[in-house]
């Protein structure tokens, strides 16, 4: 909570005029969203700028790319809450709801937050498919879901949960994941073409 608050403070020249958000960012989409996107937390400097998960940074340029390119949101980007983005078939949440210091949750932030996650699992009655965006969300989704036995996280595993639904995984588009070529756009877009895929299986 202090680093959330922090960050809207001691603000990057580049974001000086923005008033931030520096609360816990909620999910965002389509309540009968059969995808469900979930992430690592907020962006110092984006979701926690702009009140929108994975609004206003890169990892978010790239994710609402896959999405408009697989038909689940109308426009290629978002960049602030009022937009005009809409999101049909899917709704994206992240594990942790506020920004941690050096993008790293603890254990401890993600219990916190594990009742919100819980809660938007319990509302979206017609996911079929979840995305997780990195270990961490992989983590979360399999201890929340108690799937036993848990496959090594991957890029493109795939895991049935106790509850029907199917778990897919993603390298996380963090610049990290993105800038060495480690996960391609190729590569994301197959992710959400298998999502579709077994959606509607």
């Amino acid at each position: 909570m202090a680093w959330r608050e922090k960050v809207a403070t001691e603000k990057r020249a580049a974001f000086k005029a923005w008033a931030y958000w520096a609360k816990p960012v909620p999910g965002f989409g389509d309540p009968q969203a059969e995808l469900l996107v979930i992430g690592l937390a907020p962006a110092a400097h984006g979701g926690n700028r702009t009140g929108r998960v994975f609004t206003g940074d890169r990892s978010g340029d790239w994710l609402y790319r896959a999405l408009y390119r697989a038909d689940y949101a109308n426009q290629p980007e978002s960049v602030r809450r009022d937009d005009g983005l809409r999101l049909t078939g899917a709704y994206v949440t992240a594990a942790v709801r506020c920004a941690p210091p050096g993008n790293r949750p603890t254990p401890v932030e993600r219990a916190n937050c594990l009742p919100y996650l819980q809660r938007d699992l319990a509302l979206l009655g017609r996911v079929r498919v979840i995305v997780a965006l990195g270990a961490f969300a992989y983590d979360t989704v399999a201890r929340l879901s108690g799937l036993r036995p848990r496959p090594k996280f991957g890029h493109g595993v795939e895991a049935l949960l106790p509850d029907g639904r199917v778990l897919l995984c993603s390298y996380h588009p963090s610049q990290q994941n993105t800038f060495t070529g480690k996960l391609t756009e190729e590569m994301f877009d197959a992710i959400f073409r298998r999502a579709r895929e077994l959606a509607h299986a």
